[in-house]
């Protein structure tokens, strides 16, 4: 008896790390709380967001400032002020319009002016109504995002070009001559053809792009939920390149030469450790939970470029029919911790998201 006795808390003791290897990790003493909001002020403060009026994907109209808003509404049984960002459907026939002055599937995105790297990201959603928590046609996100071109004449687009330390042929994209640095994580995307058990994880580094989908354990139910991303970034030691393969600019070390793989470092700036001795800024893994429950990690392709917290809600063609006039998806606060991961770089892309029409709808022109 006493045997059995033993062994049962010997197993006991066994299966305690495995029980909670997957719960929402402490805060490391490195963490500091960068961003707080809840909106208790009653307005949208213009130097920590700011509002797009942006087209986003085909087969809609858009996203637009009008659909952002703070309202009243009841947070864990008591009433209290969140944002709401409005999703208006293909029966949509109301006074807000989009791009080309259309009513209909038109959403509503908010930006914060801050840039992030590794850290915490909460965020507190909730998507519809009890009645109606699945609403087809519609896409509300949690993300990360940030980008910067880098363009140079066509007809030296296949080389490094001196006068420009930036550009890299291998990225380019588009179009001949034109380099795109893109940083981005989504935690999550729902949505894509009316799916909400299984939304899409995707990651984004520069020209490289994964995406996955984990089960959210019913998180899309009209009801509030928390959910909590873990970006993490780390130093990578790089073999067998020299100082007369790397240039530095903009305050660090970016390869320029075809002879070192792509795939050692996807277009990510080196961080110089002596002579002829560097290592890649290189993204680690991003986590995600909903409610403290695991649901799953991306490990491929995962950013290490700072990049704005962007959420709310559009309505793209690969998202389906939107048959209904207005859903609300709405948010109760948010934080953000910075860890300060070796890995992050800052500094390289630094511009907000532009728009693209002006109010009446008409595209604005490119810069």
């Amino acid at each position: 008896m006493r045997f059995l006795l033993r062994l049962s808390l010997l197993l006991l003791l066994l299966l305690l790390p495995l029980a909670s290897a997957d719960e929402i990790p402490p805060l490391p003493d490195s963490a500091r709380l960068a961003l707080e909001e809840d909106w208790s002020s009653g307005v949208i403060d213009p130097d920590r967001w700011y509002l797009l009026r942006k087209q986003w994907g085909q087969g809609n109209h858009g996203v637009v400032p009008e659909n952002v808003s703070i309202v009243k509404a009841e947070v864990d049984g008591k009433p209290r002020p969140v944002l709401r960002c409005e999703a208006h459907g293909d029966d949509y026939e109301g006074p807000v319009t989009g791009q080309w002055n259309r009513p209909d599937r038109v959403g509503g995105v908010i930006v914060s002016r801050e840039h992030f790297a590794s850290g915490r990201f909460e965020v507190r959603m909730r998507i519809g109504n009890p009645d109606e928590p699945r609403p087809g046609g519609m896409v509300p996100a949690i993300w990360t995002y940030g980008y910067r071109a880098v363009r140079v004449d066509q007809d030296r687009s296949d080389e490094f070009i001196p006068e420009q330390p930036l550009y890299h042929p291998y990225l380019q994209n588009y179009a001949k001559g034109l380099t795109f640095y893109w940083s981005e994580i989504d935690f999550p995307e729902y949505g894509k053809a009316g799916e909400y058990k299984r939304p899409m994880y995707n990651t984004f580094l520069n020209k490289q792009h994964d995406s996955r989908t984990f089960d959210v354990h019913g998180a899309a139910d009209g009801r509030w939920h928390t959910y909590t991303t873990e970006w993490r970034t780390e130093l990578v030691p790089i073999e067998s390149v020299t100082d007369e393969q790397v240039v530095k600019a903009e305050g660090y070390h970016w390869i320029r030469n075809k002879a070192i793989p792509f795939d050692r470092y996807f277009g990510n700036p080196l961080k110089r450790l002596g002579e002829n001795r560097y290592a890649v800024y290189s993204g680690a893994v991003a986590r995600h939970w909903v409610d403290g429950r695991f649901v799953g990690e991306n490990t491929r392709f995962v950013p290490v470029m700072s990049a704005q917290l962007n959420f709310g809600v559009w309505l793209p063609e690969w998202a389906g029919p939107a048959p209904w006039k207005v859903v609300n998806v709405d948010f109760a606060w948010v934080k953000v911790w910075q860890y300060g991961d070796p890995g992050d770089v800052f500094g390289i892309l630094t511009e907000d998201i532009g728009n693209s029409f002006d109010e009446n709808g008409q595209p604005l022109p490119r810069e």
